[in-house]
Parts: C-alpha cells; structure tokens; sequence
C-alpha cells in the first residue's frame, strides 16, 4: 500500500469576515498526482498558500509523513515541499542556470528568496559538479536551452518552464504546480507534462491547479472540485468530469450527462 504523504484536515482561511476555504480536508499518498479545479475565485491558490506557508490558515492542520506540517515557508521547503507560482518569481537578474541552482541549494538552506538574497551576498557556498549536472538534466527535460541567458530575457512560457525545473530541483517530496501551464506553448506543456511524470516516477507526490479541466484530467491521478472555497467533489478524472457537481459548478446544469442524453432520446 502506498504511502501517505500530505494530509490535510479541516483547512479554512477567513479574511475578516469573508471565508475564502471552508473545511478542505485531502490526503495525498506518495506517486499520486492530483488535481485542483475550478472555477475563479474557487480558492484553489489559498488552499496550495496554506500547504506551502505562504499564509498561516485560520483553522486546520497539516501532516508530510505524519509529522505536523507548521511555520513558515522555509521550513516546509527543508521539510520537502516545492511551489511555483500563478506569476513566475525569479530573479530575473540571474541567468537561466543561476535561476535553476537556486533550486539546488533552497532544500538545503531555506526558500528560493533567502537564495536569491545569499546569492548577491555570496552568503551561500559555491555549488559542487553534482548541482550542475542536476541543472543540465532538468534542462534537458524541460527543453530548455541557451542557459545564460537573463531571466528577464525569458517569455512567459519559458519563465514557468524554469520557475518549474527550478522547484523540481529541490526533489520535493511533494510539488505544488499553481497554473504552471498559463501562457506556455505546446514545447513548454510538454516539458512541464514530463515533470510531473518524473515525480510521480520518484515515488513523490504532486497537486497540479490548472484552469485546463480536460489536460489536468490526462496528468492526474484524482481531481478534487472547489468551488465557493469548498471541496464539493474528490474522485477520479472520469467521476468527477461526469459528476453533476462539475456540471452545476462550470456549465450552470443539475443534470449529468447521461440523464441529458435519456431526456434527449
């Protein structure tokens, strides 16, 4: 039986007086992938802020191996948690190369950001033969080339595909992808696609949020539906793409498929 990785139990974030997560519990066991949808507003990203520390949650509690899950992001990362974000977050002064060995050395010292700031301030040490080969391997991956160029050269869709090997560099145990595939072309799905089957393949874990209902269907192994900032279905790719909850949140009908099909003949 499979390990279990990330549980997450009773989460909710209040905002004053506006709930924007209501009571999401989930758990994720270790080669799964699963998938966040729904719609705008759903509370898709507060739920992967609340895994990753990026706010505190009003209620809830976390596990990684059945160890309590707390504090801030840096010691979620140490602990083997891995994000990118809906807007890519590099330091675009940096080049490709320097962007993806931050990756290295954030599981071992703390967040992304605490590297960045290391970096200009040669604060960490020097990386070793083994990071860059490890750099020029997810390169390789991810299809991504010309490795010294400035980020800040970098399209969009080549900004995630590195925001995304960066984070793989970290060989989490656990990565949460917030829209990665927003603005790539066909190239960077691809790329982005083949990560998250080589965590799957590392025995690691994965919960992918896309807005693309039908290609986060292909890569997951489970969907969980929010909408309203409640989970209102956690099924399997087919159930939940046939479950009168998908039906009612994204195309406004209380009938499934086949009942439209039975009222029709």
């Amino acid at each position: 039986m499979a390990e279990t990785l990330l549980v997450g139990s009773g989460l909710t974030k209040r905002y004053g007086g506006v709930t924007a997560l209501q009571d999401v519990s989930f758990s994720l066991t270790a080669g799964e992938v699963l998938g966040l949808v729904g719609p705008n507003g759903a509370g898709k990203t507060t739920l992967v802020d609340l895994i990753s520390g990026a706010q505190p949650a009003t209620e809830g509690s976390l596990t990684l191996r059945g160890q309590r899950l707390a504090g801030p992001a840096s010691r979620r990362a140490k602990a083997g948690l891995a994000r990118t974000f809906q807007y890519p977050q590099l330091a675009l002064e940096l080049t490709v190369a320097e962007n993806l060995l931050l990756g290295r050395v954030a599981r071992r010292h703390g967040t992304v950001w605490q590297m960045i700031t290391g970096a200009f301030r040669g604060a960490f040490r020097p990386y070793d033969r083994a990071d860059t080969l490890a750099v020029a391997a997810i390169a390789e991956e991810l299809g991504v080339d010309r490795l010294d160029r400035p980020a800040g050269d970098l399209s969009l869709g080549e900004q995630r595909l590195v925001e995304v090997g960066r984070a793989l560099g970290q060989d989490p145990l656990v990565l949460l992808l917030d829209e990665p595939f927003a603005g790539s072309d066909a190239a960077g799905v691809t790329g982005i696609s083949e990560v998250v089957r080589t965590v799957q393949r590392r025995g690691h874990a994965v919960i992918l949020v896309d807005h693309n209902v039908d290609l986060v269907a292909g890569l997951v192994d489970r969907i969980m539906l929010l909408d309203r900032g409640q989970s209102v279905f956690d099924g399997s790719p087919r159930e939940c793409l046939d479950s009168p909850q998908m039906q009612q949140v994204y195309f406004g009908v209380t009938e499934t498929p086949e009942e439209v099909d039975r009222v029709g003949s």
